[in-house]
């Protein structure tokens, strides 16, 4: 591992208490791993003293085997862009994702390459004892538990941040919206060897909490569009066009009975219920047809028009 270089990326927003702390746990853990590093902080549209506070500290605080680079974002884009920066603007074959909040440990980064060290391609953190309210962590158990059944993903905490990864897994990786949530998910369906290692949590002793019920609400949204892009996102008009299909099948089946309920016994068509029935999946039916071909089109549309970024940079200051 000496001469592997690492890349720690740490997004943040609004974190001014815990910058200058971290950055010292931080500095100390990776001088001892005795290899070259790079740390990339990108600021998500700070509007506090986040950004000076940390230019001072690295300035003053860098370590002899580590730069430092520092992201601004033009207006704060969300943290799936924030990462998305920072992987861009990385060099590292490994890169290390770690929040700005202090309380994932960085002590643990060590037993990260260790499990490294065994063959994996990434490996993820599982927050066993967690500091969390009762409640965060009674959501983040039951998310966890469908990204399990839903994906038949084997681990245990998706959405813990501290996670090493190497970096072919995450380049061109398609993050927007809010998917670095479940960013396990993504490089575990890309195919890399996953492990996973017990990390320390700690409690959040400064700044505030960015997690609320609308987040809940969001995870559920981004599992269900992974899902969908990871089974049928190249060829949608098989989803849309079985369900299409089926609903014009069972709209003949119901025209059918109809049919036999005219003839045999004698029900006014105008009075049959199956009727209305019949013509509404018949036009559901054509409805989700027609929608599997216009996604076909937007989905080759959308391969043929690549490289669009979902940030941009104000500032880049290299130290």
């Amino acid at each position: 591992m000496e001469n592997v270089r690492l890349s720690v990326i740490i997004p943040f927003k609004n974190e001014e208490e815990n910058l200058v702390k971290l950055n010292t746990e931080l500095k100390k853990v990776l001088n001892q791993l005795s290899i070259n590093c790079e740390v990339i902080f990108v600021d998500d549209g700070s509007t506090d003293r986040s950004h000076q506070i940390l230019e001072k500290e690295i300035s003053a605080n860098r370590g002899d085997s580590i730069s430092y680079l520092l992201i601004s974002l033009r207006k704060n884009f969300g943290q799936t862009a924030a990462i998305a920066a920072g992987i861009d603007n990385s060099t590292g074959k490994y890169i290390f994702f770690l929040d700005a909040d202090l309380q994932n440990d960085p002590k643990d980064i060590p037993r990260f390459f260790e499990k490294i060290d065994e063959g994996y391609d990434a490996v993820f953190g599982w927050r066993k004892e967690r500091k969390d309210a009762n409640l965060r962590s009674f959501f983040s158990r039951v998310a966890n538990r469908i990204i399990n059944i839903v994906f038949s993903y084997p681990y245990h905490d998706v959405g813990c941040s501290a996670r090493v990864v190497k970096k072919r897994f995450v380049k061109g990786l398609e993050l927007y919206g809010e998917l670095h949530r479940i960013m396990p998910v993504l490089i575990y369906l890309r195919g890399a060897k996953v492990g996973e290692i017990v990390v320390k949590h700690r409690g959040r002793v400064a700044g505030k909490s960015k997690y609320g019920f609308e987040r809940i609400i969001k995870t559920i949204i981004d599992i269900i569009t992974v899902k969908f892009l990871s089974s049928y996102g190249t060829k949608p008009a098989y989803v849309f066009g079985t369900v299409g299909l089926g609903s014009i099948f069972f709209s003949g089946l119901t025209l059918m009975a109809v049919s036999y309920r005219k003839l045999f016994l004698g029900v006014f068509v105008h009075r049959d219920p199956l009727f209305l029935i019949a013509i509404f999946l018949g036009l559901l039916g054509v409805q989700f047809v027609m929608m599997g071909l216009l996604a076909e089109l937007q989905v080759r549309t959308y391969f043929g028009s690549q490289g669009k970024p979902i940030y941009e940079i104000k500032t880049k200051e290299k130290f």
